[in-house]
């Protein structure tokens, strides 16, 4: 289909994409790899009247050492966050992550912060900056805050940024030598995930989310209480669909997906890669 009438502006910096969206209001939307908008637009699920692109602000693409923490900007592709030796080095998980992201155009193009701020259940990104504990810079009109990605996620297709508002940040722990697994079950390569997962551990603590098994990503509570209380990776997978709510559509039932997602836990807590 084609899109409805829209009008197009580029922003040279942060600060005027906000700008120009606040002052489109509602309405306006930001646009920066377009993978995420451009096929809801093409279809009128999605009508904005304005897109702000900001694709080609150089200075929100980063991979930056920060402490105890990677500053990765928003607008950095998906293959430059597989690829950074920065990223492979304090947090291989999200590298591996962002390698399973759609095909190579679609990782050349498509950004961290776009995938973030779409906030899809069935994308890996999200899932993974849960399980990691990341959190989210976004910058607007009062000024500029930080959302942890627990906080982050409310809903399908819905996030915690504010309309006038433009995620600019994502910060990474660094993983320290942890255990760490990502696993993906699809039909297809390059397909949706039906469920996947991401997980890492460290002694007693870990971080296990959870992709399409809800309206939004999740982290798999009950089989971290449960390697909190010194439970094995078996054990504590039995536990993984606890809380959820998977659908039921072409590909798998909910009833699949919750057996998926006990599998794929199990796989990933036991230091599996897809």
């Amino acid at each position: 289909m084609i899109p409805a009438p829209f009008e197009y502006v580029r922003a040279g910096s942060a600060d005027e994409a906000v700008a120009l969206v606040s002052q489109h209001g509602d309405e306006a939307k930001f646009l920066a790899g377009g993978h995420s908008l451009v096929p809801l637009m093409k279809l009128r699920l999605a009508q904005p009247s304005v897109l702000v692109d900001v694709g080609r602000i150089r200075d929100l693409s980063y991979v930056r050492d920060a402490g105890d923490h990677l500053a990765i900007g928003a607008l950095t592709r998906h293959m430059d966050v597989e690829t950074s030796p920065l990223v492979r080095e304090h947090a291989p998980l999200l590298a591996r992550a962002a390698s399973h992201v759609g095909d190579s155009q679609v990782r050349h193009r498509g950004t961290i912060g776009g995938s973030i701020a779409h906030a899809d259940p069935a994308s890996d990104l999200p899932a993974t900056t849960l399980a990691l504990g990341a959190s989210y810079v976004a910058t607007g009109p009062r000024g500029t805050r930080t959302i942890a990605a627990s906080d982050f996620y409310r809903g399908f297709l819905d996030s915690a940024l504010e309309p006038d508002e433009l995620l600019v940040e994502v910060r990474v722990p660094k993983m320290a030598g942890a255990e760490w697994g990502f696993q993906k079950f699809v039909r297809r390569a390059q397909d949706w995930a039906i469920v996947g997962v991401a997980a890492w551990r460290r002694g007693r603590d870990s971080g296990v989310a959870l992709v399409n098994m809800g309206p939004t990503p999740l982290l798999a509570r009950s089989t971290m209480d449960a390697l909190r209380d010194g439970a094995g990776a078996d054990e504590a997978a039995q536990r993984a669909a606890d809380g959820t709510d998977p659908s039921s559509d072409v590909n798998a039932s909910a009833e699949y997906r919750a057996h998926l997602a006990r599998v794929l836990v199990r796989r990933a807590l036991e230091g599996r890669a897809t």
